[in-house]
């Protein structure tokens, strides 16, 4: 969704208020008329775009779940096999993601557990796709490190840079451009710690 330059269409309008407002208030405290409400339709118009909310939620989180990974393969396949520059590239779009589509991450953590086995199954598939892109590159960079360790490191910078919902309103914080700076010189700064000797 972040990714988009171009006006959204009604259903990606409906799937950013429905994320919103799961974000918000919860997926059970949601009903589909207000998320109509949201985008100036009816809540039974909604029905013309999604069977309902489960299937709204299941679309929200497959559905981010694909885009990372398959922006992570596109920045793998535009790095030219510059290892540092693949890790910086895959740092920034994982920053973009998480300053634009922090509703997305308090779904995923709260609501995971709602998606049907198959969805919520999908989900966890893609998502071990995008974290072995991470692994591979650190790995490059940081020999030392394991395979294990280098997925550890991963998921710490993961849980880093998916702390963004937590960060306060957009407003309080440095400006879009500064949170980035500072989140992606953290990342990096994790990574090299996790390479370091005696870590």
């Amino acid at each position: 969704m972040a990714t988009r330059t171009d006006a959204p269409t009604r259903r990606e309008q409906i799937l950013r208020e429905a994320a919103r407002l799961f974000a918000e208030r919860g997926f059970h405290g949601v009903g589909v008329d207000e998320i109509g409400a949201a985008v100036g339709i009816s809540g039974p118009g909604l029905y013309r775009h999604f069977a309902g909310k489960d299937a709204m939620l299941a679309e929200l989180l497959v559905g981010i779940s694909e885009q990372l990974l398959t922006g992570g393969k596109r920045r793998v396949a535009e790095s030219g096999g510059d290892p540092e520059a693949l890790l910086d590239s895959l740092i920034e779009g994982h920053i973009d993601f998480a300053l634009d589509d922090r509703p997305l991450i308090t779904l995923h953590d709260r609501e995971l557990d709602r998606l049907r086995d198959s969805d919520r199954k999908l989900v966890r598939q893609l998502q071990r796709q995008y974290v072995e892109l991470w692994v591979a590159v650190v790995r490059e960079l940081h020999p030392e490190l394991a395979e294990p360790g280098a997925r550890s490191a991963v998921h710490s910078v993961f849980g880093l840079l998916n702390s963004t919902p937590h960060l306060g309103r957009p407003g309080s914080l440095p400006g879009r451009a500064g949170t980035a700076e500072l989140l992606h010189r953290m990342a990096r700064g994790a990574f090299a710690a996790a390479g370091a000797p005696g870590v």
